[in-house]
């Protein structure tokens, strides 16, 4: 039986239009998930929306549009982006979905109140709509939300609770031992200083007259679920958590992989394993934090007027140099900054003038002179590929990839075949064979990155033909 790997996004919220963030989550998890897929695992990858709270109903209201319709049509927005990035997942889950995901998330409140660790009680505060989440006065910056630059609003209300705070040492505990790792090292060590210090309960429940958007508490009908409650139960109602078919659950559960953005570490390094240990579930294996996608060395904002629809790059450029960009100027592990300059210089740099001439090079070489096509077997040679891939390194991984092209061009410069086929055809032949060879290496290895050109690349190769130009000069 295969080894399983289960993989996640976070589900996006539906209140404004898929971005530059959503898209490199996409990526940078269908990536690992197609990595994973050529070993011969058996994965499952999940991505979708999150569609309750607050800011939802609001925005539906902003657009004049009944919240339903505004909900669907937000969510084939983001299905039509993870369509157009060729994202493989298995499952788009809408938390909206009262077949799918209503089961689960009521099945985990109820878990939670069987282990005595949801209780009411009344909590006056900061609230950041745009967070979805109580502030502290510390956490504020001139008053105001530093994700959001809004003053949080001051509520008081009569809640549940989930007493989070009884599982700070056990989370912290699975951190340091590795049984939950969290990656990078920075993310691990931010997630740690805040478990140092301990855990506050979450107020878990809204009165439904302030939240009708959301999914109703088990039991009482005047409060609504809290929307982070509701939106990581997703992660194991997908797999049929509380539907009474739980095959996938047993299968695939826990997670091997949740990739994340940073702002919302601590609701899956703190609030989710709290969740998970009070229902007796297992914690996920491992949470990938990956930066922020920086425009001009700024956070992308529509105030500032610097936000970048990867609509745009995609229509021009195609979707495999679009995930190319991300894989090769993206370091998932920091901040990434993404310019149309920086865009143009790579594409020409390491697509145009890197593996695409490189393959047309070759190619063209190998149908002209090569009797037969070569027998290509399956294991790829460029050194440190895997090693970087298994780690979810996949700046590094496609960087050996650009390294790995540089040197056989530069054995097609030194050795000439095209030149010595003219007097040895022979030798000529072999050098070409081992080109091809090393080539097959490249189109394996890019696989998950550029599925497309992989496939062209290979498809030539078998049928030892020349290939047009990969990436048409812009």
């Amino acid at each position: 039986m295969p080894k399983k790997f289960y993989v996640t996004t976070p589900i996006f919220y539906a209140n404004a239009s898929p971005h530059m963030g959503h898209a490199y989550a996409i990526v940078l998890a269908d990536m690992i998930a197609r990595f994973h897929r050529e070993k011969g695992e058996d994965v499952y990858f999940l991505t979708g929306t999150d569609e309750h709270g607050i800011k939802n109903l609001r925005s539906s209201e902003n657009a004049g549009k009944d919240v339903i319709q505004f909900l669907d049509e937000q969510a084939e927005k983001f299905r039509a982006l993870a369509e157009s990035l060729g994202s493989s997942h298995d499952q788009f889950i809408r938390t909206t979905d009262k077949k799918i995901h209503y089961p689960g998330a009521t099945a985990m409140w109820e878990k939670l109140s069987t282990s005595g660790d949801i209780y009411k009680g009344e909590y006056e505060g900061l609230y950041c709509v745009g967070c979805e989440n109580f502030k502290m006065e510390k956490d504020l910056v001139d008053g105001k939300c530093q994700d959001h630059n809004t003053e949080p609003e001051r509520i008081r209300q009569e809640n549940y609770f989930f007493r989070l705070s009884k599982y700070a040492d056990c989370i912290k505990e699975a951190i340091e031992k590795g049984e939950l790792s969290v990656i990078p090292e920075s993310r691990k060590n931010e997630i740690l200083s805040m478990l140092e210090g301990g855990l506050e309960d979450v107020s878990f429940s809204r009165p439904v007259k302030d939240l009708p958007l959301g999914i109703p508490v088990p039991g009482d009908a005047t409060q609504t679920m809290y929307v982070w409650c509701d939106a990581l139960t997703n992660y194991i109602s997908a797999l049929g958590y509380g539907s009474g078919d739980d095959q996938n659950l047993k299968k695939f559960w826990p997670a091997d992989l949740h990739v994340i953005g940073k702002d919302i570490l601590r609701f899956h390094a703190a609030l989710w394993p709290g969740m998970l240990l009070s229902a007796g579930l297992a914690l996920p294996k491992e949470i990938l934090v990956h930066g922020l996608i920086m425009s001009d060395g700024r956070k992308m904002s529509k105030t500032i007027g610097n936000v970048i629809d990867p609509k745009d790059y995609l229509e021009t450029y195609g979707m495999d140099a679009f995930r190319f960009y991300l894989a090769h100027e993206i370091n998932p592990f920091e901040d990434g900054n993404f310019t149309d300059e920086k865009f143009k210089e790579a594409y020409n740099a390491y697509l145009v003038n890197g593996i695409g001439n490189l393959a047309s090079r070759i190619m063209k070489m190998a149908s002209s002179y090569l009797l037969e096509p070569v027998r290509i077997n399956e294991e790829i040679k460029i050194p440190g590929y895997l090693e970087a891939f298994e780690r979810h390194d996949i700046f590094s991984a496609i960087h050996a990839v650009s390294d790995f092209s540089a040197e056989l061009d530069r054995i097609i410069t030194e050795k000439t075949p095209f030149k010595l086929y003219k007097t040895d055809p022979e030798k000529a032949r072999e050098i070409v064979s081992e080109l091809v060879s090393s080539l097959a290496s490249i189109a394996r290895a890019i696989r998950p990155i550029m599925p497309t050109s992989a496939f062209v690349i290979e498809s030539a190769i078998k049928e030892n033909t020349a290939l047009p130009p990969l990436f048409p000069r812009k």
